[in-house]
């Protein structure tokens, strides 16, 4: 019965919902533990055991820590000041790219994806210009320049956390290769779109709506952020508890009520991975996965090898989504060589999301967004674009772990 309900919870998060009723992956983890909790497949005392506070802890503060940029008017200054810079645009689609891998670099990509899409939309349509490059130029550079650092986005996390991987280990090992890819992505949409880039100013789209920007709020959530980066780098503090601290100095504020805070941490994403703990905690209580990969090893196929691990994490992020990928991958890989295991996970899950629309929640955020303002950007259209992009990338990977791996 476990692992029927392991593999029913992951094909519910390969097909992105339950055919027939309205439950999305989210929804698809938690009835996944649910129904091994109350089958007694996995006792309730385990199943807390099973989460991991670290993991979960890290990704929390950090998201307060992101929020604190959104409610001071940060995101809405930085797109205000990228669409009054006199660029053409092909120079404001490199502006555009920088931005969005910088700050999911440091901030987390799908918190970064939720404040700045609706802007950086508004404002093309506003200025006569075609979104579409725009945006995926945003989506792309998210996904893929959040992989050179622990705080990038939430399957680093797991991965950093499930390797014990230090910051200055892991951004050394992943960084430079997630900067490399933006000129990849760049290029690869100034070809597919040229030619294209404007198009006529929507009649009555409405105008953006601007959170008002608070200097001293902004700079004291910078300077927060700049003593958490600096704890991770220079001293061995647990990274939970600096994320956590950092979440309380910023929660405890005159000027934004804590609801206002809160209400930009991305609950769901906490959920899921919560569920899908228990869910691969119970799967792994059985032995079944040891035993599939001791079977694997046997016939030629090593996770432990870095490449293997990096191409399994893409195929995996691409299926059941990124989180979920870490999550599954993580426990059972070697702690030898943990910086270079560590970079092929991220940059694996990094590089290889851009295929389809599903293959990441930044990518999700650009569609649905911009359905809602009458832009439509079919799985066609994502696709032809994210596949060139996707086959740079990970050849781009493969020769960065050559690199490492001194071949």
């Amino acid at each position: 019965m476990t692992l029927t309900i392991f593999l029913l919870t992951y094909a519910g998060m390969a097909l992105g919902r339950i055919p027939g009723f309205r439950v999305d992956r989210t929804g698809v983890a938690l009835l996944g533990a649910i129904a091994l909790l109350v089958s007694d497949r996995i006792a309730p005392e385990a199943a807390w055991m099973a989460v991991s506070f670290p993991t979960v802890a890290l990704l929390f503060g950090l998201m307060v820590v992101s929020s604190a940029f959104i409610v001071s008017g940060f995101y809405d200054w930085v797109a205000r000041w990228v669409a009054g810079l006199p660029l053409g645009p092909r120079g404001l689609l490199a502006l555009l790219i920088g931005v969005a891998a910088v700050l999911s670099s440091i901030l987390t990509n799908d918190v970064v994806a939720v404040a700045m899409v609706p802007l950086i939309l508004q404002l093309a349509l506003a200025r006569g210009l075609n979104p579409v490059p725009l945006l995926l130029g945003f989506c792309f550079a998210a996904n893929t320049g959040a992989a050179g650092t622990v705080i990038g986005s939430p399957q680093n996390m797991i991965i950093a956390q499930g390797l014990n991987l230090s910051f200055t280990g892991f951004m050394a090992a992943a960084l430079l290769p997630s900067m490399l890819s933006l000129g990849l992505i760049w290029g690869v949409l100034a070809l597919v779109y040229r030619g294209k880039w404007l198009q006529a100013p929507v009649a009555g789209a409405a105008a953006p709506s601007f959170i008002p920007f608070e200097r001293l709020e902004t700079a004291k959530a910078a300077l927060v952020t700049l003593v958490v980066v600096i704890a991770f780098m220079a001293t061995d503090w647990p990274r939970e508890n600096v994320a956590l601290g950092a979440a309380a100095v910023l929660l405890l504020n005159r000027r934004f009520s804590s609801t206002d805070m809160l209400a930009h941490v991305d609950g769901e994403v906490l959920l899921l991975l919560g569920s899908l703990f228990i869910v691969n905690a119970a799967m792994a209580a059985t032995g079944l996965p040891q035993e599939m990969i001791a079977a694997l090893r046997d016939h030629g196929v090593d996770l432990a090898h870095p490449m293997t691990s990096f191409l399994t994490m893409g195929v995996l992020s691409d299926i059941v989504g990124n989180n979920p990928a870490a999550l599954l991958l993580t426990p059972y890989l070697p702690r030898t060589d943990p910086e270079l295991t560590g970079a092929a996970l991220a940059l694996g899950s990094g590089f290889s999301s851009n295929v389809v629309i599903f293959g990441s929640l930044a990518g999700m955020i650009v569609v649905q967004t911009a359905q809602k303002h009458g832009v439509t950007i079919s799985l066609g259209e994502f696709s032809k674009a994210g596949i060139p992009v996707t086959i740079l990338c990970m050849l781009l990977g493969v020769g960065w772990l050559l690199f490492l791996m001194g071949a």
